[in-house]
């Protein structure tokens, strides 16, 4: 055995290798996949305050969450139905979805509705906001990743609609709901392996 002492890593690779084992830890958990567990009030609010730390330009902060639990998530399961009911043409109506839609949102403990609030001076590209709002969901879903809970970012095209808008009470025709944010634990103990395709694949040099 070599007497010699082990390396001291420094403060860059520990900070790098904290952060890889975060980002490679994430997974997509569905609600099928969740126990009844519930969520601790400390582990939700964790959850969002890390989402508000996302960067947006001009620091507008675009972001706005609805918070649905207990009874609330049949609330939300119902109005989902019936609008699924309202804009479904009969010809393309699907039973499954609207099943999915009614027992998605009591199969997670907690759901959080994602929204976007319009900037009023609409200085900043609608786009970017969007985008910081997405930001703040990817914090969320590291933090829960971090928690070892379980999350999902679901994006049925009801959500984009001025029905769920108005539903949430965003009264700006610009606002934008986008998407709704599951969140609990999983049944299995066994972590989600995950893959990526090699950087070659989707990295373009560019020297000159």
């Amino acid at each position: 055995m070599s007497d010699q002492p082990f390396p001291a890593l420094d403060a860059f690779s520990l900070r790098l290798a904290a952060a890889n084992a975060l980002i490679r830890r994430r997974r997509t958990i569905k609600p099928r996949n969740m126990s009844d567990k519930p969520v601790e009030p400390a582990h939700l609010l964790a959850i969002l305050d890390n989402a508000t730390w996302a960067p947006s330009h001009g620091l507008t902060e675009p972001w706005r969450f609805f918070v649905f639990t207990e009874n609330g998530r049949q609330r939300l399961s119902d109005f989902c139905q019936s609008l699924y009911q309202k804009l479904t043409p009969p010809e393309e109506f699907r039973q499954d979805k609207f099943e999915k839609l009614g027992t998605e949102p009591l199969a997670a403990p907690v759901v959080i509705a994602i929204a976007m609030k319009r900037q009023a001076i609409e200085k900043i590209p609608e786009i970017e906001e969007v985008e910081a709002v997405a930001c703040a969901v990817h914090n969320m879903h590291l933090t829960a990743s971090a928690l070892g809970m379980a999350a999902f970012w679901s994006t049925p095209p009801l959500v984009y609609t001025d029905e769920m808008r108005k539903w949430l009470g965003l009264d700006d025709p610009r606002d934008k709901c986008l998407g709704f944010f599951y969140l609990g634990w999983p049944q299995s103990d066994e972590w989600p392996q995950g893959h990526r395709r090699p950087l070659s694949e989707v990295v373009t040099p560019v020297s000159q």
